[in-house]
C-alpha cells in the first residue's frame, strides 16, 4: 500500500482490499463462463466451423463485397469530415462574433441540426435531391449521406470549437489586442492555434462518430461496409462471421484514426518547446560571459539569467 493517502477517496483497508479482490475474481469467473456459453451456442449452430470462415480467404469475397463497402465508408466519412470541419469552423467562429445577427443565425443553425437525427437528415436530403434532380441517380445516396453527416457533425464541431476557444485564458485575446491585431487576426494567429490542442481529442471522437454513422446510409441504399458485410453473409450464409470481420475492420480504422490524432496532438504540444539544458530557462537572450564585461564601467558582476548587474 502506498504511504501517500489519496485526496479523492479513502484508502481501502485490509478487509476492503480482500472484498475488492473477491469481487474482481467473481466478475472474471462470470465473464469467462458467459464467453464459454456463447461459444458453445455458436458451435452447436455451426457458426465456428472452418467452412463459415473460409470465404474470407478467397479473393472474390473481398473484391466483390468488403473492399467496395470499405471504400464507400471511407469516401463518405472522409468527405463529410472535411466539410464538417469547415462548417464547424464557420459556425463556431460565427457564434463568437461581436455582431449579434451573426451570433443568432449561427446559433440557430447549430441548434437546429444538432437536434435532428442523422438518419432523418439523410432521408430528407435523398428525397430532396431525387425530387429536384440535383445529383445524378448514381450519386444520390452518396450525396445524401455526406450532407446528413456534414450538417450534424459540423454543428457539433462548432460547439467543440467554441468551447475550445472560450477555455483559453482571456489574457491571450487581450495580449493580441494590445499588439494591434484585428479580431480576425487574433482569432487566426493567436486563439485558433492554441485551441486546436485543447479540442483535438473531442474532434477526433466526433470524427469516429461520423465514420460509424456512415453505416446509416444503408437505409437509403448506399453501399458501405456494413451493408456489404450483410450482403456477403447472405451470399455465403455466414452472417455471424461476416459481421465479426466487419467489426474488426471498423475497430482497426477507428484505432488508426485515434492513433493518428494522438500523434498529431503530441506534435502540436511539443512544437516550439525549448531544447536547452535541463533546468535552464530559455530566455531568447545570448549568454553573457564574465570576460565579455570585464572592464566595462558601471558593471560589477553577472546578474541572474546571464544578465549583467550594474552598480547603483
Amino acid at each position: 500500500m502506498s504511504t501517500s493517502a489519496s485526496v479523492l477517496f479513502d484508502a481501502p483497508g485490509p478487509r476492503a482490499r480482500i472484498k475488492h479482490r473477491l469481487i474482481a475474481v467473481l466478475f472474471g469467473v462470470v465473464l469467462i463462463g458467459a464467453i464459454i456459453i456463447v461459444l458453445r451456442i455458436l458451435g452447436d449452430n455451426g457458426q465456428l466451423t472452418a467452412s463459415k470462415w473460409e470465404p474470407f480467404t478467397e479473393q472474390d469475397m473481398w473484391t466483390t463485397y468488403l473492399l467496395p463497402g470499405l471504400w464507400g465508408t471511407l469516401l463518405a466519412a472522409g468527405i463529410s469530415i472535411v466539410l464538417a470541419l469547415a462548417l464547424g469552423a464557420v459556425l463556431g467562429i460565427g457564434r463568437l462574433s461581436v455582431h449579434r445577427p451573426v451570433r443568432w443565425i449561427s446559433g440557430a443553425i447549430v441548434e437546429l441540426f444538432r437536434a435532428i437525427p442523422v438518419l432523418i437528415l439523410m432521408i430528407f436530403a435523398y428525397q430532396a435531391f431525387a425530387h429536384y434532380g440535383i445529383f445524378p441517380s448514381g450519386q444520390l445516396a452518396l450525396a445524401a449521406v455526406v450532407v446528413g453527416l456534414t450538417l450534424y457533425n459540423g454543428s457539433v464541431m462548432a460547439e467543440i470549437l467554441r468551447a475550445g476557444i472560450l477555455s483559453l485564458p482571456r489574457g491571450q485575446n487581450e495580449a493580441a489586442v494590445s499588439l494591434g491585431l484585428r479580431k480576425s487576426q487574433s482569432m487566426r494567429i493567436v486563439l485558433l492555434p492554441q485551441a486546436v490542442t485543447v479540442m483535438l481529442p473531442a474532434l477526433v471522437s466526433q470524427m469516429v462518430i461520423a465514420l460509424k454513422d456512415s453505416a446509416l446510409g444503408y437505409q437509403i441504399g448506399y453501399i458501405e461496409l456494413v451493408r456489404s458485410g450483410q450482403q456477403a453473409g447472405s451470399s455465403y450464409r455466414n452472417f455471424f462471421a461476416a459481421l465479426v470481420v466487419v467489426g474488426v475492420i471498423m475497430i482497426i480504422i477507428n484505432f488508426a484514426l485515434t492513433s493518428l490524432a494522438t500523434w498529431i496532438e503530441k506534435r502540436l504540444r511539443t512544437r516550439g518547446a525549448g531544447k536547452g539544458r535541463p533546468g535552464q530557462l530559455e530566455t531568447g537572450l545570448p549568454d553573457i560571459d564574465a570576460d565579455m564585461i570585464d572592464g566595462v564601467p558601471g558593471i560589477d558582476e553577472i546578474g541572474p539569467m546571464g544578465g549583467a548587474a550594474r552598480r547603483i
